[in-house]
C-alpha cells in the first residue's frame, strides 16, 4: 500500500512531526532529569533562571510569565540580542547578531545576579556556538550552579567553536537537552530552491519547556511546594484567577528580590509569609 499523498500546505507539518518523535525517544530522560533538578531548586526557594538570545528567546518566555506557568522560572532576556523587529537601521539585526558575538558579555550579566547553590540555569542556543550563550553556561558554572543547555547537535556539530570561546556550548553543560532539528534548521526544500524554508528549532524548544514545565510541577506538588499556577478566569472564575495572578507576582518578586540585590543593599527580599494572601 503506498504511503498516502503529502497536503501540500502541511508540508511543514510533515517534517516537523518526525522531530518531536525523536524528542519523546531520545531526549525523555534528559528531559526527566532536567525537571528534577527544577524542581530541587524550586523546592529549596532557589530558581530556575533561563536564557537565550535571537530565537531563543522563545523558549524562555514560554516558561514564565504566562497561563499555565508558575513562580520560581526566571527569565533573563537581554533585548540588545533578541529585538527583532527593526531588522535594519537602529537596534537592528546585524548589530544583534554582533553583539552576542561579544566575548566577555556573559559575565556582564551575570554580575547583575547573586545565585544559590540550589540555582540553575537553562541555557537555549540552537547553534550552540555564539560567544553568549557558551560563556553564560562557562560562568554559570564557575559560580557553582548546575546548567542545563537545550541546543541542536547536529546544527552546534556542523560548525566550528569561535575562537574567542574555544568550546560549543554542549561542552560546557552538565546536561544537554537536543533539540533533534536538522544542521540547516529550516525543515523544507522546494525544488529550484537552494536554501531550506521553515526552521524547526523553535516548535522543539517550547516542546522541551513545556514537558520540563509539567514535570516539574507535578513534582513540586507531591511536595506540597508547588508555587500558585496563573490560569484563566474560564477556568477558576474572575476573583479566583486575579488572586492567582497577584500570588504569582508576589512569589516571583520574593525570589527575584534575593537575586538581584548585593549584600551590602539596603533592600531586603520580601518575607515568605507575606507572599500569600490571607
Amino acid at each position: 500500500m503506498s504511503a498516502p499523498a503529502e497536503v501540500p500546505v502541511l508540508a511543514w507539518l510533515d517534517r516537523a512531526r518526525p522531530i518531536l518523535d525523536r524528542l519523546a525517544a531520545t531526549q525523555a530522560g534528559a528531559m526527566e532529569t532536567a525537571s528534577q533538578w527544577c524542581a530541587e531548586a524550586i523546592a529549596a526557594d532557589g530558581l530556575v533562571h533561563l536564557f537565550g538570545t535571537g530565537h531563543s528567546r522563545i523558549p524562555v518566555e514560554e516558561m514564565f510569565p504566562r497561563y499555565g506557568s508558575y513562580p520560581g522560572f526566571n527569565p533573563i532576556v537581554e533585548l540588545s540580542m533578541t529585538f527583532h523587529t527593526q531588522v535594519v537601521g537602529a537596534n537592528g539585526q546585524r548589530q544583534a547578531m554582533f553583539i552576542e558575538r561579544m566575548p566577555g558579555l556573559a559575565e556582564v550579566i551575570l554580575d547583575n545576579f547573586r545565585f544559590r547553590p540550589d540555582d540553575v540555569l537553562i541555557v537555549f542556543s540552537a547553534g550552540g556556538t555564539t560567544a553568549v550563550p557558551v560563556e553564560m553556561a562557562r560562568a554559570a558554572r564557575r559560580r557553582g550552579l548546575r546548567v542545563i543547555a537545550v541546543t541542536s547537535v547536529a546544527q552546534s556539530m556542523s560548525s566550528d567553536p569561535e575562537p574567542t570561546t574555544g568550546s560549543r556550548l554542549l561542552d560546557e553543560a552538565d546536561l544537554v537537552i537536543d533539540l533533534c532539528s536538522p544542521h540547516a534548521d529550516a525543515l523544507v526544500e522546494i525544488e529550484g530552491v537552494e536554501a531550506p524554508v521553515g526552521p524547526g528549532t523553535t516548535i522543539a524548544a517550547v516542546t522541551i519547556v513545556n514537558c520540563i514545565k509539567v514535570r516539574t510541577g507535578q513534582l513540586l506538588a507531591e511536595r506540597a511546594a508547588l508555587p500558585p499556577v496563573i490560569t484563566r478566569a474560564s477556568v477558576v472564575g474572575a476573583e479566583r484567577s486575579l488572586e492567582l495572578f497577584d500570588d504569582a507576582y508576589r512569589e516571583h518578586a520574593r525570589r527575584i528580590a534575593r537575586a538581584i540585590v548585593r549584600d551590602n543593599d539596603e533592600v531586603t527580599a520580601i518575607p515568605r509569609e507575606e507572599v500569600t494572601r490571607t
